[in-house]
């Protein structure tokens, strides 16, 4: 018996080495084509479901794919709604593990296949020199070892099943969701859904375990490979963890259904597969039903996927996110453009102050990365974002001249503000320069540079003398920079890199100066053209 649990335990690990090669070495193969779908295949809910479909088939690894969506949601590459699509369409990728395991797994004797491919897939790692090559290479011979493995486990399992009473797992007694759960945690301790299947498969196959059971195994195989988005979410952005509790909601939505209706799907899956002149054995009958509960999972919630995203972007909400909501734009004011400007001026402040809290901070904190300026970068510009599109709703035909000369004013400071936003990078950059050993000679002027642009930014209008003062220096530090950079004083690549920094410093200060010239449209409405204050900027 002991010597049994070892070959079970010898095949699985043999089984999980197999899928890591064929999922690293296909990732390497494929290079940057899958990000290229995952990328750009995703403009609709549908197309995202396909590349996730098509990835995951192609990597055999659902949670290399769950991860990778993370990771481009976290970058702001990919809505909550585009990446839902995506996780539906790699759960449907992941079936394709259960049809190789019951299709050709036990369709004849593995090592015939198993063995040459083993050779060629090593064969050509080995002796190639193309680094893609190689890649198929490994993922040939992962392949092949996954084969091995699935015999492996196959015979072990059929020399327990025939060790053990016939009557100890096949007895009905021990409920459906303990074979839930046993599937459950079989993929979280193996992190591979793919694993998890090949053994209750093989199981199923070996008289193990019924059918029904298998299934309810395979259900908590299908809800525990989202564990891999939950453990990569923990520490990610709000929109990451929604996805992952997305994830989770739909898997558990989708098995509990499964679950419930388990005698009716049974029933459907054999009508199927007397249909479709598949061999009558529990593997293909498990793979089938796979197949169909996530198949129908997605596509019922395919036409959903805008509801429950804004469902799921009402969780985690962050400062960020909440200060990117508009407070005071009121679609009912649309008609009468005299009084939306009220609004649009509100916001208007609350831009410009969100924007001075930006770059303050990035001037101010030293120690900061780019992308922990990242939620409040988002919350900048989708805050713009909507009050351009706000101002584009209004009703031109009932505005008075003077009215679309202060909203076109206020679009112009909006272009100004989402420069200076995604300049402010450059003044991360600025403290990186500052530390520069090279650039010691420097130390006061680029401390006085530096005082100064912390002036301006304070500032709550425009202030000329202080920016001629800052242009002034700007150009000196330039000048020594370059002069440094001749005498071989400073490396001509920092000193590339320092001098574009200190040119996007100045195009940022540039736009900022133009922003603080704004004026509220209902002042300018009002003739009020002097009432400014700082109270009135931030």
């Amino acid at each position: 018996m002991i010597a049994t649990l070892f070959q079970v335990l010898g095949g699985l690990a043999l089984f999980l080495l197999a899928m890591e090669m064929m999922t690293d070495g296909l990732k390497s193969a494929a290079g940057h084509h899958l990000r290229h779908m995952l990328g750009h295949w995703t403009k609709t809910p549908l197309r995202g479901l396909a590349a996730g479909f098509l990835i995951t088939g192609i990597v055999q690894h659902s949670g290399a794919v769950t991860v990778a969506t993370i990771g481009f949601v976290n970058a702001g590459l990919l809505t909550l709604a585009q990446s839902l699509g995506v996780i539906f369409g790699s759960n449907i990728g992941t079936t394709m593990t259960g049809w190789l395991v019951s299709l050709v797994g036990f369709g004849f004797k593995i090592e015939a296949l198993a063995l040459p491919l083993l050779a060629t897939g090593v064969g050509v790692k080995m002796i190639s020199r193309n680094p893609r090559n190689r890649s198929l290479g490994q993922a040939l011979a992962g392949f092949a070892l996954f084969f091995l493995g699935l015999s492996i486990l196959k015979s072990s399992l059929e020399t327990l099943a025939g060790g053990l009473d016939s009557n100890v797992l096949m007895d009905s007694g021990y409920g459906l969701p303990t074979f839930v759960l046993i599937g459950f945690l079989a993929t979280v301790l193996t992190q591979s859904s793919s694993a998890s299947l090949a053994i209750v498969l093989t199981a199923a196959a070996g008289g193990l375990i019924p059918l029904n059971s298998a299934a309810a195994a395979v259900i908590g195989a299908n809800l525990g490979s989202t564990s891999t988005a939950a453990l990569s979410a923990l520490k990610a952005t709000a929109n990451a963890r929604r996805l992952a509790i997305g994830h989770i909601l739909f898997n558990a939505v989708t098995g509990l259904i499964a679950l419930l209706v388990l005698p009716i799907m049974l029933w459907v899956v054999a009508l199927l597969a007397d249909w479709l002149t598949l061999d009558a054995n529990v593997a293909v009958s498990l793979a089938l039903f796979h197949t169909l509960f996530n198949v129908l999972g997605a596509f019922i919630m395919l036409p959903f996927i805008p509801q429950f995203a804004r469902f799921l972007g009402r969780l985690f909400r962050s400062k960020e996110e909440d200060n990117a909501e508009p407070r005071f734009l009121d679609n009912t004011l649309v008609t009468t453009p005299e009084l939306a400007i009220g609004a649009v001026d509100q916001e208007m402040k609350r831009l410009i102050g969100l924007t001075r809290g930006l770059l303050r901070v990035c001037l101010d904190r030293e120690d900061l990365q780019p992308t922990q300026i990242r939620p409040k970068s988002e919350a900048c510009r989708n805050l713009n974002d909507a009050i351009t599109d706000y101002i584009s709703k209004l009703r031109a035909e009932k505005m008075h001249p003077t009215t679309v000369d202060a909203l076109t004013e206020t679009i112009r400071t909006c272009r100004y503000l989402t420069e200076a936003q995604g300049l402010a990078p450059a003044l991360l950059q600025l403290h990186e320069a500052r530390r520069l050993g090279q650039l010691a000679p420097l130390a006061q002027q680029m401390d006085e540079y530096t005082e100064q642009l912390r002036t301006l930014l304070e500032a709550g209008e425009p202030a000329p003398t202080t920016f001629a003062d800052t242009e002034k220096t700007y150009h000196m530090l330039k000048s020594r920079m370059l002069a440094m950079i001749v005498r071989g004083e400073f490396s001509a690549i920092a000193g590339e890199r320092t001098l574009d920094t200190l040119s996007s410093v100045r195009r940022l200060l540039d736009q900022w100066q133009k922003s603080l010239a704004w004026q509220p449209a209902t002042e300018l409405l009002n003739g009020d053209v002097h009432a400014k204050g700082s109270a009135n900027r931030t």
